[in-house]
C-alpha cells in the first residue's frame, strides 16, 4: 500500500514523497483508488485560499481566481496539460495514429488553447458564484468539487477501458481498477463529502443531495469525455485522464452552484 500512496501523491500533487519501489497493476489500481485522498489535500489548499480571500473581502472573482491559482500550484497544472493535448488530438485528425502523435508533441494548438480558456473560465466563474454563499460554504464546496474530480480517475481506469498506447501512464493504469472497487470508492467519497458539507452548512440550507448530484455530474462528464476518446484514440492516455479531471471539476462545480447559492 505504501507504493500506492507514493504513486498517488507524487503523481497528482506537488507533495515531495519518495518514488514507489515498484509500479505493478495492483499498485497502479490502488493509487487510482487513493486519488480522492490526494484530491482532498488539493481541496484543502484551494478551499483555504478561497476562504481567506473571501474573508478579507477581495471579491468573488478575485477570490476564485486566487483559489484556482493555488490549486494549479498544488498539482503543477498537470491535468491542464492533458486537457490541452487531448483537445488538440481530437481536433487534429480522424486518423488514430496521427491524433496520438499530435498529443505526444506537447505543443498547444488552437483547440487546446480554447479548451483551456473555456474550462478554466467555467471553474473560476463557478467558484466566484460559490463565494456568494459565504467563505465557509464556498471553501467546502470548492474542496468537494476538487476531491470529486480526482475520484473520476478510478472511474476512467475500470477494467474494460483499454489503453491507447502500449506505454506511458495510460498503459500503466488503464483497466487496473475493479468495477466494484470503483463503485465502492464513489459511494464512500460521496458519503464523506456530504458529511463535511453538512457540518459546514450550519444554517442547514443546502439540500442533502448536493454532493450526490455533483458526483453524478462528474460521472456524466467523465463518461462523455471517455467515450469520445476511446472511440477516437482506441483507449485512454495520461492526457485523457487529465482532461477528465479538469472537465469533471468544471461539471461538479457547476452542479454545486445552484444548490448552494439557491438554497
Amino acid at each position: 500500500m505504501g507504493d500506492a500512496w507514493r504513486l498517488a501523491l507524487g503523481t497528482l500533487t506537488t507533495v515531495r514523497v519518495p518514488p514507489p519501489g515498484k509500479v505493478t497493476r495492483v499498485v497502479a489500481g490502488r493509487a487510482m483508488l487513493l486519488a480522492p485522498v490526494a484530491g482532498c489535500l488539493l481541496g484543502l489548499l484551494g478551499g483555504a485560499v478561497l476562504w481567506l480571500s473571501a474573508t478579507v473581502g477581495t471579491g468573488g472573482w478575485l477570490a476564485a481566481a486566487l483559489a484556482v491559482m493555488a490549486l494549479r500550484l498544488g498539482d503543477r497544472a498537470f491535468h491542464l496539460d492533458g486537457l490541452a493535448d487531448t483537445a488538440d488530438g481530437l481536433a487534429a485528425s480522424y486518423d488514430r495514429e496521427r491524433a496520438l502523435a499530435v498529443m505526444r508533441t506537447g505543443d498547444t494548438g488552437p483547440a487546446g488553447a480554447v479548451a483551456l480558456v473555456l474550462v478554466l473560465l467555467v471553474q473560476v466563474a463557478a467558484a466566484a458564484q460559490l463565494a456568494q454563499a459565504g467563505p465557509a460554504l464556498a471553501a467546502v464546496g470548492f474542496g468537494v468539487a476538487i476531491t470529486v474530480s480526482r475520484a473520476m480517475l478510478a472511474v476512467c481506469c475500470v477494467r474494460g477501458v483499454p489503453s491507447a498506447r502500449p506505454d506511458g501512464l495510460g498503459a500503466a493504469v488503464a483497466g487496473s481498477v475493479g468495477r466494484l472497487s470503483a463503485i465502492g470508492m464513489c459511494i464512500v467519497v460521496t458519503g464523506a463529502l456530504a458529511a463535511v458539507l453538512s457540518v459546514a452548512d450550519r444554517a442547514h440550507v443546502v439540500p442533502w443531495w448536493a454532493v450526490p448530484v455533483a458526483v453524478v455530474a462528474a460521472i456524466v462528464a467523465t463518461g462523455v469525455v471517455l467515450r469520445r476518446c476511446v472511440r477516437r484514440f482506441g483507449g485512454v492516455t495520461g492526457d485523457v485522464l487529465g482532461a477528465v479531471v479538469e472537465v469533471s471539476l468544471a461539471a461538479s462545480l457547476t452542479a454545486l452552484v445552484p444548490m448552494i447559492i439557491g438554497s
